[in-house]
């Protein structure tokens, strides 16, 4: 079973296209950047919806994310390089 399946399978769609878009990046990307992509895809998406989707796969190690700036600061998002 992924790790993307769980209760709510109305997160997949957003869950995945987050995680296609980081994983096919090869630079951490802020998450507006990681919004703008998602928003060519799923137009009607919030950045609260994203962020929030960001945090739970940062949550179950899919992706890695880092808080960096002064003040309110910006995250930054790249993906987990599997180990062989």
């Amino acid at each position: 079973m992924s790790k993307l399946n769980g209760k709510n399978s109305n997160h997949d769609t957003i869950s995945k296209e987050v995680l296609r878009v980081i994983n096919e990046v090869q630079e951490p990307l802020e998450t507006k950047e990681v919004e703008e992509a998602v928003k060519k895809k799923i137009r009607s998406i919030t950045r609260t919806k994203i962020f929030y989707r960001l945090m739970v796969l940062h949550g179950k190690n899919l992706v890695h994310g880092k808080f960096v700036g002064p003040g309110k600061g910006v995250w930054i998002w790249w993906k987990c390089e599997v180990k062989k």
